[in-house]
């Protein structure tokens, strides 16, 4: 897709009011114009309650269809309108990937008593006490939805571990214990071992349930039309897994079934071994990206700028790397809160709406606001996304050379007439770099869009120009 941009289109204060589907399916054709390619949409399925973002997934085949947890509607709205939004996205050529959160079920319908052994929440292959018998929360059979698109019922043995004994109202993480079952082998290595996350933990090596999220895949996709899906927490479930539930549904949906996963860890290996381990067949966010990002804005101009892409996805396997500022887990009071500073978004937004690699995604709250309360980056956000659309075109050559002074060339190209642009961006006092754009530009005038700077810049006989950024923020040059 030439120039696409993804947009997360929820962030983790949205009211309960059911409105989101509603408002998403008004703004498409306002996406649309602004660049927009695809969506990423929140858990559309029931939770534990109404209120629940979505993570807390309790039916994954109830999308706002049945009375259940005490409600119809999800958080965001019903069935219907989550169909009707995605109609007319796709009408407007916006492609939609939902949040799928595979790891876990929560809101079970009963208890069910089994043996367990409690492990240590650090190191997770380390058995705290012998086996004995407790009541957890393992039940699910959906009575609002009976056996409609699917009869499948869960049992203990269909998880691999759990966190609460009813029996004596004890939290802990207890493994189940069963013939042949035991964490799975093929996750992170933190704690160990980091198959569990939260909830019941669904248990990936038994084939019941491979065959069951298999089925639930090709029903979800079919169902509503989806071109792509956002996978939830990678990193706590069984890779070969992954793998194959996304054979299944490209062999249904067509090989172009987008999948992006969250692999949440600041470790470019981690993330390496990870793609080699599912035959590169998904993208994952830049989570090293974000984080350096992040420290580039905590710091100010002691970061050393030349450092920005260090050790990046982007950097490594461009093909596969989605770059993003913020989401919902980095952004403020969320759990892996780790929000870059307002000063220092647009320079990040900057460097991954206008760079040649990856695929960009913006986040809902840099855009629309959080809490209700407006952005103040959406105005950047436009001049970028047009920007973008337009001049973000053609090689990149980097001039990563300077401390607080950095930027990139993009050299245009042929099909789109005028385009080719200059990137600045300093962490410290005001900038210049002279910056080549090339001989066929000799002659021209260039200007600064983004209100950073009110010179004008004559590109001289052989394509060079002395480029200015003023300290602390960005600059993007383009022909006049």
């Amino acid at each position: 897709m030439n120039n696409g941009v993804m947009m997360q289109y929820f962030e983790w204060n949205l009211p309960n009011d059911g409105q989101l589907w509603k408002q998403l399916k008004e703004d498409a054709a306002h996406l649309q114009q602004k660049g927009i390619t695809a969506v990423w949409i929140p858990p559309a399925y029931k939770a534990s309650h109404q209120n629940d973002q979505g993570y807390s997934a309790y039916d994954l085949y109830d999308l706002g269809e049945f009375d259940q947890k005490g409600t119809v509607r999800t958080k965001y709205g019903t069935r219907q309108e989550l169909k009707e939004m995605i109609e007319e996205l796709h009408r407007h050529q916006i492609n939609v990937y939902l949040d799928a959160v595979m790891n876990h079920k929560a809101g079970a319908d009963y208890t069910e008593k089994f043996m367990a052994k409690e492990v240590n929440p650090e190191q997770r292959e380390q058995e705290i006490s012998e086996p004995y018998e407790i009541e957890g929360w393992t039940g699910f059979n959906f009575p609002g939805r009976g056996d409609k698109y699917s009869s499948f019922k869960w049992h203990w043995y269909h998880f691999s571990g759990t966190d609460y004994n009813e029996a004596n109202q004890k939290k802990a993480i207890y493994e189940i214990v069963s013939d042949g079952k035991s964490w799975s082998k093929n996750v992170d290595r933190e704690n160990g071992n980091y198959d569990y996350l939260m909830f019941a933990d669904i248990d990936f090596d038994h084939p019941e349930v491979v065959k069951e999220m298999i089925h639930w895949g090709l029903w979800v996709s079919r169902e509503l039309q989806l071109d792509g899906m956002r996978l939830d927490a990678i990193k706590h479930m069984n890779d070969q897994f992954i793998k194959h539930f996304l054979e299944s549904i490209r062999a249904n949906r067509g090989k172009q079934f987008y999948a992006v996963g969250e692999y949440w860890k600041n470790d470019k290996s981690s993330l390496e071994t990870y793609l080699s381990h599912v035959d590169y067949k998904v993208d994952l966010f830049d989570v090293p990206l974000h984080f350096n990002l992040f420290q580039a804005s905590r710091t100010g101009k002691n970061y050393n700028l030349q450092n920005l892409l260090k050790d990046t996805l982007v950097m490594n396997h461009p093909e596969l790397a989605v770059t993003f500022i913020d989401n919902h887990d980095s952004q403020k009071n969320s759990s892996l809160e780790s929000q870059v500073k307002d000063w220092f978004k647009p320079l990040a937004y900057g460097l991954i709406l206008l760079m040649e690699k990856g695929y960009p995604c913006i986040f809902y709250g840099d855009y629309y606001g959080v809490s209700g309360k407006a952005s103040p980056h959406r105005v950047i956000l436009d001049i970028l996304l047009e920007t973008r659309q337009k001049y973000a075109y053609g090689e990149q050559k980097n001039y990563f050379d300077h401390p607080n002074t950095v930027g990139f060339v993009r050299l245009g190209d042929n099909t789109h007439p005028d385009s080719g642009l200059i990137l600045l961006l300093s962490n410290g006092e005001d900038g210049d770099k002279i910056m080549n754009i090339g001989k066929k530009h000799k002659d021209e005038t260039w200007h600064e869009i983004t209100g950073n700077r009110p010179e004008e810049i004559k590109i001289d006989e052989n394509g060079n120009g002395q480029f200015l950024v003023s300290g602390g923020k960005i600059a993007v040059w383009v022909k006049k």
